[in-house]
């Protein structure tokens, strides 16, 4: 019996091992541009040229993030994409939280079809929708000086307006607060309703509370999006002093050469934001999952 257990107890340990060595293996391939763009940054261009990789440059540099910042103004372009990100973050929060809300905890005529329409639409990719969102951002009735038939102007062509609100609520964002507000008790809400709350009530002051963890997780996960994001940008604005901090970049590319020291310089800046915001928010995120798509 002893040496059953021992031998179970041996078998733990290696499968334990076995599975912290393939982790920390994929820790690592993940880390590894991230270590390749920030040891880039440091190089001189020698190194950065170099017949062998250079993994760790011999003498850091600053002429990198020098020449980086001389290029293109990222502090504009950053201010750009906070305002971007933070009016759509806000907005999908505020209407995810509704709609999620809704779908979960109340009880209407064609609730499931709808939701399941919802979910349809999660699986098509950006590419597929981006025509048809240019062309209803063109056509924005009364803006950008369109007629209330959206015709005559530019609608939000070339706007802040054009990237925020076709991105004022997120499909995934409904079904991810769906899904925790049907984990949460019914006893919560028959308690909140006995004494005298309003549908609203029972949203705002119970029900919304307890859903920080799932809002948190929704929170960094748009903003990282539009942080990152590159294709619509490009396709709505013309106007540089309108770009957001991925179409900066573009300004380290030419027709037959790319400038890599500056344009890892300037990566490795713009990262910053969404590191800091990823290990600010990173115990919610987890929570957040955890506590969310385990009821159907």
């Amino acid at each position: 019996m002893i040496a059953i257990t021992s031998k179970r107890t041996a078998w733990s340990i290696l499968r334990t091992l076995g599975l912290y060595l393939i982790l920390v293996a994929v820790a690592g391939v993940l880390v590894l541009p991230f270590f390749w763009m920030i040891s880039t940054a440091f190089k001189t261009s020698a190194e950065i040229y170099a017949p062998q990789p250079v993994w760790i440059p011999s003498t850091l540099t600053l002429d990198n993030f020098r020449k980086a910042l001389a290029a293109a103004p990222f502090g504009l372009y950053a201010r750009n994409t906070l305002l971007v990100a933070g009016v759509i973050t806000a907005s999908t929060l505020f209407f995810c939280a509704l709609a999620g809300y809704a779908f979960g905890r109340m009880q209407f005529w064609g609730r499931e079809t709808l939701f399941t329409l919802l979910i349809l639409a999660m699986v098509l990719p950006g590419e597929v929708t981006l025509i048809p969102r240019f062309l209803i951002a063109k056509q924005f009735p009364l803006a950008g000086g369109n007629d209330l038939l959206g015709r005559g102007g530019i609608g939000l062509i070339d706007s802040f307006s054009g990237i925020i609100v076709p991105q004022l609520l997120s499909v995934f964002g409904v079904f991810l607060l769906r899904q925790f507000f049907r984990t949460l008790p019914r006893d919560l809400e028959d308690a909140a309703r006995i004494d005298g709350a309003s549908e609203w009530g029972i949203f705002w002051r119970v029900m919304l509370p307890l859903a920080k963890p799932a809002l948190a997780t929704l929170g960094i996960f748009t903003f990282t999006g539009i942080w990152d994001e590159f294709v619509w940008p490009l396709v709505i604005l013309n106007d540089p002093n309108k770009y957001m901090v991925q179409l900066g970049l573009s300004v380290f590319f030419s027709e037959h050469a790319v400038d890599w020291g500056p344009l890892m310089a300037a990566s490795t800046l713009i990262s910053v934001p969404v590191i800091v915001v990823f290990l600010l928010g990173q115990r919610f995120i987890v929570k957040g999952i955890a506590t969310t798509g385990l009821k159907g």
